[in-house]
């Protein structure tokens, strides 16, 4: 079912709300969603008679899911071929990967480079059935860095890769550029901007533990975020990268696979944000060769998927906040879930979910407007059978267990009438 035009004025009953925040669910909460957002949310029977009534006995009512780490163009799991490829081919398929996502509960997702402002207004508009986007534009990478597919024998223009949709990034040297650059993304619609600051997996030139950027052109990316009102995320693996980012004021701190003990302490009280993305190592590592992943890029993969389950030990020794992300490209997209099990291998069930909720939502500095059933809150819910504090595995499944979803009040899809 896709997306009504209009939001409708809806009245849940008996709904037992788990929204990562409780460590059992409220019981017999009445919530009613007018225009859009959340009206009241009650323990006392609320009355609406123009309302649709959803009787949720049995049946589990959360905030829709946020994914704060995707890649919405990344159709292949060759980047570098991926960023060849047509735009209206990549539109067309990013559609398609959007609305998996929306059926899987994520009616919100942070896109971490590549997506533009007309991908964005195309769900917005209706055009395109998919999460809601929080856009970056183009992440900012030095020559060499992560999103310089041109390889060592490779020299085409620096800015050959990055002209198109399907690119996940841009090419800046030195200062200048980088402001530059900056400038450029937000005046495009960048939400925030996007820095590759260590060596990547799916890049050919960059080692794991490769250094990117110097720390003048990193602070200089944070005071243009700055001034724009926004914040600047950071692809980081190694320590010595993550140490030196915070220092540089980088708010958002994806992977992190590698952290120490130290160093998530220094990121916890710089109010920094992890977002770990555990799920696409295993996948990377199981069908990246498959897909079409280089094996210069499959060899680079244990660096880093060893680590991940004990880094989120040691970010939640720290009190480093973590919020949820997957980072899975082309047909791995379908696995985008399966980080709540992962996860929750080593945290609690309702801190796996909390990451997706309230967590998500402070990274995206949007509390209070999604992540939450909250009056105010937009109107954005997934319906799960039973409990997901008990069964983190009912919200995996390709959105199986979740009979009902609604995205600011249109319900997009809708299985408990049938």
């Amino acid at each position: 079912m896709t997306a009504n035009n209009a939001p409708q004025s809806l009245l849940f009953e008996n709904a037992s709300i788990v929204d990562g925040i409780e460590d059992e669910p409220r019981e017999s909460m009445s919530v009613i969603v007018e225009g859009g957002r959340i009206a009241e949310v009650s323990d006392v029977k609320i009355t609406a008679s123009a309302a649709r009534k959803i009787d949720l006995a049995g049946k589990t009512l959360m905030p829709g899911l946020i994914d704060c780490h995707v890649h919405v163009i990344a159709t292949s799991a060759n980047l570098g071929a991926n960023a060849l490829l047509p735009d209206s081919l990549i539109a067309a398929k990013s559609a398609g990967i959007m609305r998996g996502m929306l059926m899987r509960g994520f009616t919100t997702v942070r896109d971490m480079g590549g997506a533009d402002i007309g991908l964005r207004m195309a769900v917005e508009e209706g055009h395109f059935v998919g999460p809601r986007l929080v856009i970056c534009g183009k992440a900012l990478s030095q020559t060499g860095g992560h999103t310089d597919y041109r390889g060592p024998f490779d020299e085409r223009d620096s800015q050959y890769y990055t002209r198109r949709l399907g690119a996940m990034g841009r090419l800046c040297d030195g200062v200048d550029e980088v402001r530059r650059a900056c400038r450029q993304e937000i005046k495009a619609g960048a939400e925030f901007i996007k820095i590759m600051a260590n060596g990547g997996v799916s890049s050919p030139s960059d080692p794991i533990d490769f250094l990117s950027f110097s720390l003048s052109e990193m602070e200089a990316a944070v005071e243009e975020a700055r001034n724009a009102q926004t914040y600047v995320s950071a692809h980081l693996y190694t320590d010595p990268a993550i140490r030196r980012a915070v220092q540089a004021g980088v708010r958002s701190l994806e992977h992190c696979n590698l952290i120490t003990p130290e160093t998530a302490e220094l990121a916890a009280r710089s109010n920094a944000i992890a977002c770990p993305t555990l799920v696409t190592y295993d996948m990377l590592q199981r069908e990246g060769r498959d897909y079409g992943l280089p094996p210069e890029s499959i060899a680079k993969i244990d660096d880093v998927r060893l680590a991940g389950l004990k880094s989120l030990e040691i970010m939640r020794e720290a009190g480093l906040m973590m919020a949820y992300g997957t980072d899975l490209l082309g047909p791995m997209h379908r696995h985008q879930s399966e980080e709540f099990v992962i996860r929750a291998s080593v945290l609690s069930p309702r801190e796996a979910i909390r990451s997706a909720t309230a967590d998500a939502a402070k990274l995206l500095r949007m509390e209070g407007q999604i992540g939450c059933v909250s009056v105010g809150a937009r109107g954005d819910f997934i319906v799960v059978e039973g409990n997901p504090l008990q069964e983190i595995e009912q919200l995996t499944g390709q959105g199986r267990f979740m009979p009902m979803i609604v995205q600011a009040g249109r319900i997009v899809k809708d299985q408990l009438s049938h």
